[in-house]
């Protein structure tokens, strides 16, 4: 059985908010609040929001060159790759005639 719920006293800043983000996702703000309360819940199937927030014009965001510093920083280039890692998961999965031939082994 549904239940009705209700949130009083609710901020004008806030509501604003909410109905300009039920109109970014195209749906009612009693549908947008539905969604809200599904993905805080967990509940599996929940619809994400379908357009991002807003950036906030106050907020400083990174720039890309400080992104990829930060990825270097992170992950140095020791002349491992994503190919590598790749290569050395199948070969481990399928084993060397894999890797030789192309054609996969029957694997369980």
């Amino acid at each position: 059985m549904a239940v009705n719920l209700s949130v009083k006293n609710v901020p004008d800043e806030l509501a604003e908010k909410l109905r300009q983000r039920a109109e970014r996702n195209h749906r009612s703000l009693q549908r947008e609040l539905l969604a809200i309360l599904e993905q805080a819940v967990g509940q599996p199937g929940a619809p994400l929001a379908l357009v991002p927030e807003p950036r906030d014009p106050n907020k400083r965001y990174a720039t890309i060159d400080e992104v990829m510093a930060r990825a270097r920083e992170l992950f140095p280039d020791d002349g491992f790759s994503s190919v590598d890692f790749i290569r050395r998961m199948r070969d481990a999965r399928y084993g060397e005639e894999w890797a030789r031939t192309g054609i996969q082994p029957d694997v369980e």
